[in-house]
């Protein structure tokens, strides 16, 4: 519609805007006047009419079979229009016209802002199915011709009330039609239903809906007088009300055809099982959060223990080996911490290489510097977790293999992410690797697990070798859909 209306027509952003909060409303017409809906645009030199949109009804058959969009008719061809947009009334003048041995019923409402019309919209009935209307149909269409002419004043759609339609009930979930005091005029068996659901007894016809809503909602004192006023269709709202054994989603429109307040339409829709099974996701959330919680505790305990453990060792090798274990414990703890304070099973894997990154440079401090650049981005817990302990492992490789004592030097952590592969380079300016180095046969335990970890469980590639002016360089080639 963006492009349309720019490039054929003389409105302007705002006109535009105003548009597109009536396309965002005006399924409800659709589906109240059982019509097809086509928004026509004068062009900006007034000789033609571009079709801007198009809605189609859920409650009827369609007019249109065709997608009218971006169709072009001169001035004069539908005097309807013309007549719409020239008079700024609502025209109903006219026979029926005939599409494909169809015979619709063809109305043009203006669309009017502040005081200027900006285009007309065609309400198009397929008359082939009509029949004696029921209570529902006649409730529907009166309420349709009341938004019609409330679009036709510039009073519909409610520009301060923002909806998402996606979410929001609509006609077909449930309508209750109130009259100027409030009272029940009509309640489809959907609303019906709903409201039985909350522990409503009786028929709902004749009742003040505010006050029985009230009634049936937990008491909460003041509240109480908020909820009938909305419920009672004052203003335009979108809200809930729990009570019973059931829960309800409300939107009130009040209905000012003629400029005064005549009644309001109370769509709603019973969402409670929606409702409960948002509840039970929480719940899951919560206690996936708190197991992360308690296994980044029980980790912590680990490794306190392995860090006791290697206090009292009195061979140097076997303490060395404890202190690896605690910082391999410590970095599968990282990432269970993080967990713990996130929604979903995703991490954002940058702030957990900064933290394996500190962690891992206590083995010399102030001597070598580790450094990060590039992205990770965001990863799932089934690699973020291997993939802390192959960072672990590196930067501890390359801190004590790749300087001897009282060397100094940088290892820096580069990420590259593409569409399908994460690349992340671990490089040292140290010593280098030793003659005859094969990173696929050979290592110590630190780098077994990292083979490991890589192939069998991030579906990856490793490779060590030289760096190009001095040190060693390892590559990490991981996809990202594993």
């Amino acid at each position: 519609m963006n492009d349309l209306v720019r490039e054929h027509t003389a409105l302007d952003d705002s006109d535009l805007e105003w548009l597109h909060l009536l396309v965002s409303e005006w399924q409800l017409l659709s589906d109240l006047s059982f019509a097809d809906l086509v928004l026509w645009v004068p062009t900006r030199d007034g000789t033609r009419y571009v079709s801007v949109a198009q809605m189609r009804p859920n409650t009827g058959p369609t007019s249109y079979q065709d997608d009218m969009v971006g169709h072009l008719v001169p001035r004069g061809r539908r005097p309807l229009l013309d007549a719409a947009l020239d008079e700024g009334r609502i025209v109903r003048e006219g026979d029926p016209e005939w599409r494909e041995e169809v015979p619709v019923r063809v109305e043009s409402i203006p669309v009017r802002r502040d005081g200027r019309v900006l285009g007309v919209i065609n309400r198009n009935t397929n008359l082939l199915t009509v029949r004696t209307p029921s209570r529902l149909e006649l409730t529907y269409l009166q309420s349709a011709s009341d938004l019609a002419q409330m679009i036709a004043a510039g009073s519909f759609p409610f520009p301060a009330e923002q909806v998402d339609m996606d979410a929001s009930p609509r006609a077909g979930d449930g309508l209750v039609r109130l009259d100027a005091d409030g009272v029940v005029q009509y309640a489809s068996p959907n609303a019906l239903s709903a409201y039985h659901r909350l522990g409503l007894a009786t028929d709902l016809v004749g009742q003040h809906l505010g006050e029985a809503t009230a009634e049936l909602a937990p008491a909460r004192g003041p509240v109480d007088e908020a909820l009938v006023k909305l419920a009672s269709g004052w203003a335009p709202r979108e809200f809930e009300v729990e009570g019973g054994d059931g829960v309800i989603q409300l939107r009130s429109i009040p209905l000012k055809p003629k400029g005064v307040h005549t009644g309001s339409l109370v769509l709603l829709r019973d969402v409670t099982e929606l409702r409960r099974r948002e509840r039970e996701l929480i719940t899951k959330d919560a206690t996936i959060r708190e197991i992360h919680h308690r296994v980044k505790n029980n980790l912590q305990t680990v490794a306190a223990l392995l860090r006791l453990q290697a206090r009292r060792m009195d061979s140097e090798s076997a303490r060395e080996a404890l202190e690896e274990a605690v910082r391999r414990v410590g970095s599968i703890a990282i990432v269970h911490e993080t967990l713990s304070q996130t929604l979903d099973e995703r991490v954002e894997f940058d702030e957990i290489a900064d933290r394996v990154l500190s962690m891992v440079a206590e083995i010399s401090p102030g001597r070598v510097i580790p450094r990060r650049s590039g992205r990770f981005g965001e990863l799932t817990a089934v690699v973020a977790t291997p993939l802390s302990m192959v960072l672990t492992e590196l930067l501890q490789n390359a801190l004590e293999h790749g300087f001897g004592p009282g060397e100094s030097g940088t290892v820096d952590v580069t990420a590259s992410r593409g569409r399908e592969l994460l690349t992340i380079t671990v490089q040292d300016d140290g010593r280098g690797l030793p003659p005859g180095f094969d990173a696929q046969l050979t290592g110590n335990l630190g780098l077994q697990i990292v083979r490991t970890l890589v192939v069998s469980e991030l579906s990856g590639t490793f490779d060590m070798v030289p760096a190009p002016e001095r040190g060693t360089r390892v590559i990490l080639e991981l996809p990202l859909e594993a």
